[in-house]
């Protein structure tokens, strides 16, 4: 099957599928502040993430290109989206534009619609530096994603089957990009232990990409003839999973991502650690249904009730937030608990 049919396949899947809905944040609950002590006029959703200044925590994470005209229009209206709230945006794999240059308008609309925006990015961990290079050339990206997911190759029909080699060759990527790296999975979470071996080899910024929202197993196996149903519920699930990555070092900036779709949900996950919100599932399907006008309108009210909720806690910006009280109760609290992590450092 072509590369371009494919990435068209998993837009429709997905769409079908939906998500999961089951990342965790269902067991954290804020501590209510009676007197917060602030004004709304003076919250502050301004992030950094390794080096850049977003003036949204909210981004518009990898979803597709490569996909001929049909991706090419889904990626201008994404990017138009993100000029019109303020929002970075990254692109799907560029590796379709590496192997077809047919395939490269389907990417670089998003630099031409947002041509001052926060563009990001995004190819395997089978790429190699000279592709990684190419990739962030041709949307002069600000930043580069290295996704990792290796549960969907091995689902994938067509996937891959070799992983050997890819922690060196993000090392190398890492050592010679000119922006900052960031190292993503595409929905079964990170541990710890896959954090503190990127950390080990310079890796700062990771996108967790947690259980919970699209799902890329059961996406593949509606491709295949041969289900591998154990798959489809595999995965660290997107709280735990940004607990497990913040509580490795301070200095690694965390990005959640997962079936984050609410502004509670986005406003949990930032106060558990993350610095940023990655979210494309949710924005596909409001784009599909409703269109760019009420897409744009949609990321507008998640701004407007985001600085709600924080004033309702009394931080008046991110960092403030990650000060907040929280309870983690339910399977994310036992989870946790046994992987060695005190939940009650979050309620004091």
């Amino acid at each position: 099957m072509q590369r371009a049919q494919r990435k068209l396949e998993h837009i429709n899947i997905a769409l079908k599928t939906g998500q999961q809905r089951k990342s965790g944040l269902e067991d954290v609950s804020f501590v209510h502040q009676s007197l917060p002590e602030i004004s709304l006029d003076n919250v502050d959703l301004t992030t950094e993430i390794g080096g850049l200044t977003l003036s949204s925590p909210i981004f518009i994470n990898a979803m597709t290109g490569g996909g001929g005209v049909e991706t090419e229009k889904l990626n201008r209206e994404l990017a138009i989206a993100a000029r019109e709230t303020g929002m970075a945006m990254a692109v799907g794999s560029q590796m379709g534009a590496i192997k077809d240059p047919s395939q490269i308008a389907s990417y670089k609309v998003a630099r031409q619609e947002n041509p001052n925006g926060i563009l990001i990015g995004n190819l395997g961990g089978e790429a190699t530096v000279e592709q990684v290079k190419r990739a962030s050339d041709m949307i002069e990206a600000n930043a580069f994603q290295i996704h990792v997911n290796v549960i969907q190759e091995l689902t994938m029909p067509e996937g891959d089957r070799n992983f050997a080699g890819i922690l060196s060759r993000i090392e190398e990527i890492n050592k010679s990009l000119a922006v900052p790296l960031i190292v993503k999975e595409v929905g079964f979470g990170m541990s710890k232990e896959a954090v503190e071996q990127l950390r080990s080899v310079g890796v700062s910024i990771i996108d967790v990409g947690g259980y919970g929202g699209t799902n890329f197993a059961r996406i593949e196996n509606e491709r295949r003839s041969q289900i591998l149903d154990y798959f489809n519920d595999w995965g660290i699930p997107t709280a735990g999973s940004i607990i497990e990555a913040v509580n490795v070092s301070s200095e690694l900036s965390i990005i959640g991502s997962g079936g984050i779709q609410n502004p509670l949900e986005m406003a949990k996950s930032l106060a558990l650690g993350a610095k940023g919100i990655g979210v494309a599932g949710h924005f596909l399907k409001l784009h599909k249904e409703r269109g760019l006008d009420e897409l744009i309108k949609e990321v507008n009210y998640i701004h407007e009730d985001l600085k709600f909720i924080m004033t309702a806690l009394g931080a008046i910006n991110l960092p403030q937030l990650r000060k907040t009280k929280m309870v983690i109760a339910g399977d994310t609290f036992h989870w946790l608990t046994q992987r060695g992590i005190d939940c009650s450092v979050y309620a004091r």
